[in-house]
């Protein structure tokens, strides 16, 4: 067995053990493709046996990282080749080269020399394909599963053609002289399915318009809870404003009244009821400003935030250190989609509520702190001045 067959072999092997079945695109499937159209394009190319070998190895490895994620595969699926060629007793250079030519295929990538521009090629083959719209599917499929990104069909539909007109070309002369006429039918199908697309949206659009507008029930419900939030916080800040003040007071007094007079032998009796007065208040006024102290958040989010719809953009607290541009997107996807968009209305709610139960719990603490401090005091006093 040659060392080729060996490769497929390994990854053969490889896939079918340990591949998730979430890579419904990225498989063996398509690593045999992309072989397939190396050997294809190779038949017309004036390649010596080390280059031809380098390409095929290149062609088997090149996305056998994806068993371990797809995060950074090139790099992993170098690793593993690597591994399996020095078991192999191939040299350094032959690594090398492979290597460069994985690297090669990632996204984006322009390629530079002829091996690099074949196997590119060769790994889009399938966009020439007459099946193109199940391998296409396929990806999206992976990305649903991967990624957690959903597309409706009219916006994958134009992420193919965005791709395929913008920023997809062939490189090598076959592919251009065979595949290219095959692109461009595959472009004209997108754009056919693009335009029935659009009119099917039209119509949903004009028929489902009603039933898109929020329910007015719905829209009081917000805006009568979030009115009576609102009310209760302000009851709550007024309420520790107020014992804020006058236990202020009380401690104003009794620095300036009281404490001075505790220097006289003769007052001595009143130096624990003071205490316990004084005591009672700055515990008060802790317990106040604890009710009132703000909570400070990071105030940013990302855009795969948005696209997750994990952050709620009704609350300042997210937002506040972001630039215009990117919250007027944020909000503008938010109200593109009505279960964000009510979702973002229920989390603010209920994050409301949290604040509230936090602040009237401790303004309770706060009361009986003040109410058992001024009957100990009072009591204190009392018992004081019966010693004297």
């Amino acid at each position: 067995m040659n060392l080729i067959e060996e490769a497929k072999a390994f990854i053969e092997k490889l896939f079918k053990d340990k591949l998730s079945t979430l890579y419904t695109y990225h498989n063996l499937k398509h690593t045999t493709d992309v072989v397939a159209a190396v050997d294809e394009i190779m038949t017309v190319e004036d390649l010596n046996i080390v280059d031809k070998k380098i390409l095929l190895l290149a062609a088997w490895f090149h996305d056998v990282g994806y068993v371990n994620g797809c995060h950074q595969h090139e790099e992993s699926s170098i690793a593993m080749m690597t591994d399996f060629l020095i078991n192999k007793g191939q040299d350094s250079q032959t690594i090398e080269s492979v290597a460069t030519l994985i690297r090669s295929t990632t996204l984006g990538y322009i390629p530079q020399t002829l091996l690099e521009k074949i196997i590119n090629d060769a790994d889009s083959h399938h966009i020439s394909s007459t099946q193109y719209h199940v391998t296409s599917n396929a990806l999206r499929m992976e990305l649903q599963n991967t990624s957690q990104k959903t597309f409706s069909d009219l916006e994958w539909n134009n992420e193919n053609i965005n791709f395929l007109v913008n920023r997809h070309q062939y490189y090598t002369k076959y592919a251009l002289e065979n595949w290219q006429t095959l692109k461009e039918k595959t472009i004209q199908i997108l754009q056919e399915n693009k335009v029935k697309m659009e009119l099917s949206n039209t119509k949903e659009v004009k028929k489902k318009s009603k039933e898109d507008k929020p329910d007015r029930a719905v829209d009081t419900l917000f805006r009568i809870t979030l009115n009576n939030h609102t009310t209760l916080s302000g009851i709550a800040d007024s309420k520790a404003n107020i014992l804020l003040s006058v236990n202020a007071i009380i401690i104003s007094i009794a620095l300036s009244t009281l404490i001075p007079k505790l220097d006289s032998p003769s007052n001595a009796h009143l130096m624990i009821p003071t205490f316990i007065m004084l005591l009672s208040s700055v515990i008060t006024i802790i317990f106040a400003i604890l009710s009132t102290r703000p909570k400070v958040t990071k105030g940013v989010f990302t855009r795969q935030d948005i696209e997750n719809k994990k952050v709620n953009l009704l609350f300042f607290g997210n937002f506040y250190k972001m630039p215009l541009d990117e919250y007027q997107w944020a909000m503008n996807e938010m109200m593109k989609d009505k279960d964000y968009l009510y979702n973002s209305m229920i989390k603010d709610l209920y994050f409301l509520g949290l604040v509230l139960e936090r602040k009237y719990r401790l303004l309770r603490i706060t009361y009986n702190f003040f109410m058992f401090g001024i009957i100990i005091s009072v009591i204190s006093f009392v018992i004081a001045f019966r010693m004297v």
